[in-house]
């Protein structure tokens, strides 16, 4: 299937890469010169404006914005839209507030123009693992684009059945939905960011807790000098609190028990608040939510070791370098 991918970031060329793997035909294009160059030399088709990845497109279109939510993507949407016709279909796998899209989508509608959120997780390893998709937009569309969702997305790989899943239809067990009408695949990854700044959180303050239980404030034959590789590692294997996120903590303290590479800085990149928010229109407690938000703003104050685990987490799974201490 032929697709036009706008933004050639770290998520945006690997998600490039791994369509191109899969037989489709990509038409780039990035405000750097030398990263459509780049995905050029691999394949890719070249093109030097919005313009001219649309024109390079055949009927019905469809081009993927993979750039920065707020300002950059409305731009890129708006520029897009004045260049595409009825049929086409512009697709947000950024990470789009969902009413932002609510209001895109009524936009394109009004040209004949298919808009299409999605929400999408992965990070820095999505070119092999795949990328799991949450998506919101119109049917038609959806399915038109399936090829492209399935070759994005991890497949049944070798994760057992959940008990009961095989008499239920659908692509969930192949790591992609259609969650709803337009704005609900972001705001389905929202609340997936939320809830990911909880169990960080717990995973944080829980090796604070192993690296401070030597403390001078504890009675001698209380204190331990555990070894926080080894628990990272144990906790892998077979613990109920087993996940990627553990596995990405085990790889950093392996790398540096005491995380000294990293300042403590944690950054928040907007879907935390934009939950928390959601649970105020909707009157629903999310007190862990809140409190792992909080956790991120105080951080740029006063680090802790919980923050630089924090900080390696992200790190890991993103790429996200955060910046130094402004202390």
């Amino acid at each position: 299937m032929q697709l036009g991918m706008v933004g050639l970031g770290k998520m945006g060329a690997n998600m490039t890469r791994r369509l191109m793997r899969g037989g489709h035909q990509l038409v780039v294009s990035d405000l750097s010169p030398d990263a459509v160059k780049q995905l050029a030399g691999e394949g890719a088709a070249a093109s030097s404006s919005l313009d001219d990845l649309v024109g390079r497109l055949s009927a019905p279109r469809a081009v993927w914005i993979m750039v920065p939510a707020g300002d950059p993507t409305e731009k890129t949407v708006q520029a897009l839209l004045s260049s595409m016709q009825a049929g086409d279909t512009i697709i947000d796998g950024g990470n789009s507030y969902f009413k932002d899209d609510v209001r895109r989508s009524k936009m394109c509608a009004a040209k004949g123009v298919h808009y299409v959120d999605v929400g999408t997780s992965g990070g820095i390893w999505g070119i092999d693992r795949g990328y799991c998709m949450m998506i919101g937009g119109p049917k038609e569309a959806v399915q038109r684009l399936d090829p492209i969702f399935k070759t994005l997305a991890p497949g049944r790989g070798d994760i057992p059945r959940t008990p009961g899943r095989e008499k239920m239809a659908g692509t969930a067990e192949d790591g992609y939905i259609h969650c709803g009408p337009a704005g609900s695949g972001h705001f389905v990854k929202m609340v997936h960011n939320g809830i990911e700044y909880g169990m960080m959180q717990a995973y944080a303050e829980g090796f604070d807790i192993f690296k401070n239980a030597t403390s001078k404030e504890l009675p001698e034959d209380h204190r331990y000098d555990l070894n926080l590789p080894d628990i990272a590692e144990v906790w892998r294997r077979g613990s109920v609190v087993s996940s990627w996120l553990l596995d990405l903590t085990a790889m950093a303290l392996t790398e540096n028990p005491t995380l000294a590479e990293y300042s403590g800085f944690v950054q928040d990149s907007g879907e935390g608040r934009w939950t928390i928010q959601a649970a105020i229109e909707e009157a629903v407690p999310a007190e862990v939510l809140t409190a792992a938000l909080y956790t991120r703003f105080r951080s740029r104050q006063d680090h802790t070791f919980a923050e630089k685990i924090l900080s390696a987490m992200r790190q890991k799974f993103g790429g996200h370098v955060e910046p130094k201490s402004r202390k």
